[in-house]
This record gives C-alpha cells, sequence and structure tokens, in this order.
C-alpha cells in the first residue's frame, strides 16, 4: 500500500451516550463515503469527559472489553469497511479500569488494544482518580492498513512513547485525544498551550520519521460539579507528515470530519537523509531509567 486516506472526526461530546455513538457513527458512515480507510474518533467519545471531578457512582460509565461498544463498533467497522480506532473506559475487575483505545479491522475483528500509560492528574484533568495505568506496553497494533502506534493524550507529550512505538515499527502514530483550555486562561496563555501541544506532536513525526495523527474533541463542557469553570476542548486536530509538515488541519471552534491522503513510501524516504534511529547512541542512554539524575 503506497497511500492511506485517513478521517479525524472532531466532535463535540455530552452526557447521552446515545447521542454521542449516533455521532460517531454517522461520521464514520460518511469518512466511508469520503474514500477512508482508517478512521480515528477521539479520546472518551461515548459521553462526556467525566473526569473534571472525583465522583465514585462515575465508575458505572465503564464497560467490559468486549462488552457492548466493541460490539457496536466492530459491526460499524464490518459494514463500512474501515479500520476503525476508537476509545472506552474500560472496566477491567472491580476497583480496576483504564484509558483504553480498542482498534477493530475493516472485517469487524478487534485487531488489538492498547491502555494509556501517562495518566495525568491536574486540575480539571483528574485521571489518576479514574484509570489505573496501562500493563500493555508500547506495541503497534498490525491491521490491514499497517502497523498502528496507537497512544492516547497524555502520552502524546513523551518522546520515549513515540520512539518505542517508532522502534516497534509503527507505520503512523495516532494520538485520540480530549484535552483543552480552562475558558479563564488568558488568551496570550490559551496560545501557548496549543502551539506546545501542535509542536511536541510534530516533533515527535519529524524525530521518528512517522506521520502523526492527533484527533481531538471541542467545545465548552462545564463542571458537572459546579466548581470550576468547565474545559473548552481546543479541537485543531491534524496530520502531520514524517517531516513534521501539515497534511490537514482544522480549527477549534467546530465539529469537523477532516480527511486527508498520506503518502506511506515518505517515511523511508526521509529515514534515508535524516538517519536518526541509525545515529541513536544507544549504549550511552541507560540514564533514561532514572526518574532523575541527581
Amino acid at each position: 500500500m503506497n497511500s492511506l486516506t485517513v478521517a479525524l472526526l472532531q466532535q463535540s461530546c455530552n452526557a447521552s451516550r446515545e447521542a454521542n455513538v449516533a455521532a460517531c457513527i454517522q461520521g464514520i458512515r460518511k469518512a466511508s463515503l469520503l474514500g477512508a480507510k482508517l478512521v480515528v474518533l477521539p479520546e472518551l467519545h461515548n459521553g462526556s469527559y467525566f473526569p473534571q471531578n472525583e465522583d465514585t457512582s462515575l465508575f458505572d460509565l465503564a464497560e467490559p472489553i468486549p462488552g457492548p461498544s466493541t460490539d457496536l463498533f466492530s459491526a460499524a467497522a464490518r459494514e463500512f469497511g474501515v479500520v476503525l480506532v476508537t476509545s472506552l473506559f474500560e472496566r477491567r475487575a472491580a476497583g480496576l479500569y483504564h484509558n483504553t483505545a480498542v482498534v477493530f479491522d475493516s472485517d469487524g475483528s478487534m485487531a488489538g488494544k492498547y491502555r494509556k500509560m501517562h495518566i495525568p492528574d491536574d486540575p480539571a484533568f483528574y485521571e489518576k482518580f479514574y484509570f489505573t495505568p496501562g500493563d500493555l506496553g508500547f506495541n503497534p497494533i498490525q491491521t490491514s492498513v499497517g502497523k498502528l502506534g496507537v497512544l492516547v493524550c497524555w502520552d502524546q507529550w513523551f518522546p520515549e512513547a513515540a520512539r518505542l512505538m517508532a522502534l516497534a515499527g509503527a507505520e503512523l502514530l495516532i494520538y485520540p485525544t480530549a484535552i483543552g483550555w480552562d475558558p479563564l486562561d488568558a488568551a496570550d496563555e490559551q496560545e501557548r498551550q496549543l502551539n506546545a501541544w501542535v509542536t511536541v506532536q510534530r516533533g515527535h513525526a519529524v524525530a521518528n520519521g512517522t506521520p502523526v495523527i492527533a484527533v481531538n474533541r471541542v467545545g465548552h463542557e462545564a463542571d458537572p460539579a459546579g466548581i470550576g469553570s468547565g474545559i473548552r476542548f481546543w479541537g485543531n486536530s491534524f496530520v502531520a507528515g514524517c517531516q513534521g509538515e501539515f497534511l490537514c488541519q482544522v480549527g477549534n471552534d467546530s465539529e469537523e470530519l477532516l480527511t486527508c491522503r498520506i503518502d506511506l513510501r515518505r517515511g523511508e524516504a526521509v529515514r534515508r537523509i535524516w538517519p536518526f534511529l541509525r545515529d541513536r547512541r544507544i549504549d550511552a542512554y541507560g540514564d533514561l531509567l532514572l526518574r532523575y539524575r541527581d
């Protein structure tokens, strides 16, 4: 396969699972009609972003894998003939939950899953209360469109995660995301945060010679507890080529179905002129296993 048409569903979400899922299915259907063979949904797309506060009753939102959502999205992948990257709140056992990406191949089979490894704990992003860090490692998922290095949101800030996926043969780096601003932050601070988010992921594409797909949700979601100002998810979903160039990008204020074609041959060509993997000093990187060099 020399090229691949991908689709990113930048959507707003609310507390209605039925409405969110219906929007996902509609987006997948439209993407397939536009020729997409890979469709990526944003992080935790089945509901509102519940980790804005800590509430034990919200663990009821989690579901097993396989379970109702995997059955539904498996059927969608099969019906529309696409490889589909989804993001679910996984109930593994009582008291053990994960933020899990599940990938379906175009025949509806479950190609694999990835449990989010890096878990944030920041104001309005209290994910450590809900999610156990992943234990499946950084392993690409083999699909009919290639080996997908699927990571999730907070993982996107860590070059180690992208590198390990690339070293395991990932042909694409994919980041389902739910990230946004505190609406009370000053405009210049919001701009710095957004630019940092875009820049670090474009850096992963450059450093690894691997295209990056980042799909975010959009819109304002109020704090259910009424304490904070909520989150304004900043959208800006994009695809970057393996030299960090934008292949496609959308803005921060509307739902979008973004499609673009990725030339899968360019990674090989770029790695020949920028052989970062060849020149890595693996003999000198042992201290990366330390928390900090005191």
